[in-house]
């Protein structure tokens, strides 16, 4: 346990430098940070950041960060069959899709006008570098680059009939309909913090709200169902590596989907940070849930809906 906790402080080190050396080259170092004016718009005259005080709290919020990554990848390194290069590249398609791409497609979806392309850019060179880095320093440390014994052994999970695969997949997309509206409504949009930032305000409730939103947005559902499966396909490597019974992988995939979330930690250049800590309590909360309900719909084969609850 003393050799793994000295691991996993190593490679929260490793992140934190990672990340710090990918911001750097892409550039993502040198944008501006957002007006933080709507931060608490009921409270009052805030006291005023200091530059020290303001890269003090920066460095603390990227130390956080980094040990929240690092904890749940070690985890499911540690409990993965494979290892080698295999679990490199599933650590990798794992990494860059849920820290980078699920994230920079919802800012060209909400955020087309505000967030310049060339910066879109950066922020998918930023997150390969630091993917690239990570992945294979992770498994190397832990000790996951050797030819192990399990790694091609045949395993049951993901395996099933293309009839399964639908109505599985179709729950998948239905659970995180329900969790990123039901969320967003009741965690986030009723905040009065959330509705002057986005100049919106509170119909007063959550099917008012629907109305309102489909009608402003009417492709906002088969965009999230899209982003629905783009999930369950990064995650997928994971769920097929896993070698941990169904609770581990349950817990394990709700981490890996929440911990990206701990991004809304670091100052960035188009959210406030009181927009930042709504976000952050709504999407890693509902996103726990999401990868949990992944890892129990795809843990085995069920010849029936019903079989689920058996």
């Amino acid at each position: 346990m003393v050799v793994l906790g000295l691991k996993i402080v190593a490679l929260t080190a490793i992140f934190f430098l990672c990340f710090a050396f990918a911001a750097l080259i892409s550039g993502i170092s040198n944008l501006p940070a957002a007006d933080s004016s709507v931060d608490a718009p009921d409270v009052g005259q805030e006291e005023v950041e200091t530059p020290s005080t303001g890269v003090a709290q920066t460095l603390s919020s990227m130390l956080l960060m980094s040990f929240l990554i690092t904890l749940a990848l070690t985890y499911v390194i540690l409990r993965s069959r494979w290892t080698g290069w295999k679990l490199v590249a599933a650590v990798f398609v794992t990494m860059y899709g849920l820290m980078t791409i699920m994230q920079q497609i919802e800012s060209l979806f909400f955020l087309p006008g505000d967030v310049p392309s060339a910066t879109i850019h950066r922020f998918f060179v930023m997150g390969a570098i630091v993917s690239g880095l990570f992945s294979t320093l992770s498994c190397l440390i832990l000790g996951k680059m050797g030819r192990g014994t399990k790694s091609d052994v045949a395993h049951p999970r993901l395996v099933m009939p293309w009839s399964e695969w639908l109505w599985k997949l179709g729950g998948i997309v239905v659970a995180y309909m329900i969790l990123y509206f039901t969320f967003g409504y009741f965690l986030a949009w009723r905040n009065p913090v959330l509705q002057a930032y986005y100049g919106g305000y509170d119909p007063g409730s959550f099917f008012a709200h629907m109305a309102g939103l489909l009608g402003r947005t009417p492709f906002i559902i088969p965009f999230q169902a899209a982003r629905a499966l783009l999930w369950t396909l990064f995650a997928l490597p994971l769920i097929r590596m896993c070698r941990g019974g169904s609770w581990e992988l349950r817990f394990g995939g709700g981490c890996v989907f929440a911990v990206w979330s701990s991004q809304l930690l670091l100052p960035n250049p188009f959210m406030p940070e009181a927009v930042a800590r709504i976000h952050l309590v709504e999407t890693a909360s509902s996103n726990f849930i999401f990868g949990w309900i992944v890892g129990w719909l795809l843990d085995r084969h069920h010849s029936s809906p019903r079989e689920l609850f058996r």
